[in-house]
C-alpha cells in the first residue's frame, strides 16, 4: 500500500455528502458535475427514507436495471486525493476547462442492480456504515426501487474497500443480501481476508474481522478474467487500483454496459488527466496504465459504461477530443 493510499484514510472519517437530483425519470440533465449539486446531510443507512431521486432506471438490452444512489464523498483540491504530485492550481485549470469547480472535488457512491429472467444482480454494496452519515443510502435506495434485499440472488465485488464491500452487513453485522452469492476474485478475498487492524482501517472497512465472518459462507471466488454468468456478467481484470480488482462486462444482446468499479474515480480528472497520480491507488502507476488503456479502448469501441464514483447515475461514454478524452453522459 503506497504511502499516499494511507493518507487517504484520514479522508474518509470526515466525508459529506452531496445529494445529487436525478430522478428515475429520464429526461432529466443527466451531464451536471456532482460539484453543482447541494450539499446536505444525509440520515444514515438505519434511517434513511426512500427517495426517488435516488433511484434511476434504464435498460441494457432486454435487461431492466437500476442506478442505486449510496452517497457522495467530498474533497478538497489539495492534493492529498487529487493530482498527488501537482498542486492545487494544476487540478483547478483541469476542473475549470471543463466547467467545474475548481475548490473541490466531488465522488457518488452508485452500486448498480440488474434483473434477468430469473436472478437478480448487485453489482457492489456502498459503504454501509462505513463512512458514517455520508454514505450508505443503499437500503433505502433499493426501497425505492421496490426491491427487497432477500430477492438479491448474486453480489459482484469490484475490490475490497469499505465503499464497496460496507453494504454487505447491516447495522447489527447480519447478511444485509442473506439469499446472495457474493462473487469476488481470488486476489481480492485474499486481500481482504489478510487485512491487519491498521490495513483494513486504511482501506475504510470497520469491523474487519465481523465482515468476513459473515460473508465467509456465502462467498464465491473466481479466477480474474472470469465468465461467471455465461452470456451475462464476465469479470475484466483490471489492475493498479487495489488487489483483485475487477470490472463487470453486462451483455444482453449486442448491447453491453462495462461495470468499471474505480478504475477511474473524478469524471473530469481521472478522464482528461489519466496519467496523474491519486491518492486511492495502491499502485499508482499501475493504475495510470490501467486508466489510459481503458479510455482508448472505451473511446475507441463507444463502449457504455457505468462509473461508480461519476455524477450520479454515471452512465455514459468516453470520446477523445483534440488528442484526449472526455466523459459524455447519458
Amino acid at each position: 500500500m503506497s504511502q499516499s493510499s494511507t493518507k487517504i484514510s484520514m479522508f474518509l472519517v470526515a466525508l459529506f455528502v452531496a445529494v445529487v437530483l436525478v430522478a428515475c425519470s429520464g429526461g432529466k440533465d443527466r451531464a451536471q458535475s456532482a460539484a453543482s449539486a447541494a450539499v446536505t446531510p444525509s440520515a444514515s443507512q438505519s434511517t434513511a427514507t426512500p427517495r426517488s431521486e435516488d433511484i434511476e432506471c434504464f435498460t441494457i438490452g432486454d435487461l431492466s436495471a437500476v442506478a442505486l444512489h449510496d452517497g457522495t464523498l467530498n474533497f478538497p483540491n489539495d492534493n492529498e486525493v487529487f493530482g498527488v504530485g501537482r498542486t492545487p492550481g494544476d487540478v483547478a485549470a483541469v476542473l475549470e476547462a471543463a466547467g467545474a469547480p475548481a475548490d473541490s472535488l466531488h465522488l457518488s457512491i452508485q452500486p448498480l442492480l440488474v434483473k434477468t429472467n430469473d436472478r437478480v444482480l448487485l453489482f457492489d454494496t456502498g459503504a454501509g456504515a462505513n463512512l458514517g452519515p455520508g454514505a450508505g443510502r443503499l437500503p433505502a435506495s433499493l426501497a425505492a426501487a421496490g426491491i427487497d434485499p432477500r430477492r438479491v440472488t448474486d453480489i459482484f465485488i469490484s475490490h475490497a474497500h469499505g465503499d464497496h464491500v460496507g453494504g454487505l452487513v447491516n447495522a447489527q453485522g447480519m447478511l444485509a443480501f442473506p439469499n446472495a452469492a457474493i462473487h469476488i476474485s481470488a486476489p481480492a478475498w485474499t486481500f481482504l481476508k489478510g487485512m491487519d487492524v491498521e490495513l483494513a482501517r486504511t482501506a475504510a472497512i470497520a469491523h474487519h474481522a465481523d465482515l468476513v465472518a459473515a460473508i465467509t459462507p456465502k462467498v464465491v471466488v473466481f479466477a480474474p478474467g472470469s465468465e461467471i454468468i455465461p452470456g451475462v456478467v464476465k469479470a475484466v481484470a483490471i489492475p493498479g487500483h487495489s488487489p483483485g480488482h475487477s470490472g463487470y462486462l453486462i451483455t444482453s444482446g449486442r448491447e453491453s454496459l462495462f461495470y468499471i468499479g474505480d478504475a477511474l474515480h473524478h469524471y473530469v480528472v481521472s478522464v482528461r488527466k489519466p496519467e496523474w497520480s491519486n491518492g486511492f491507488d495502491s499502485d499508482p502507476r499501475f493504475a495510470a496504465t490501467s486508466r489510459r488503456a481503458l479510455l482508448e479502448r472505451s473511446a475507441a469501441s463507444g463502449q457504455r459504461l457505468y462509473a461508480v464514483h461519476f455524477p450520479f447515475p454515471g452512465i455514459g461514454k468516453i470520446e477523445k477530443r483534440n488528442g484526449g478524452f472526455v466523459w459524455i453522459a447519458e
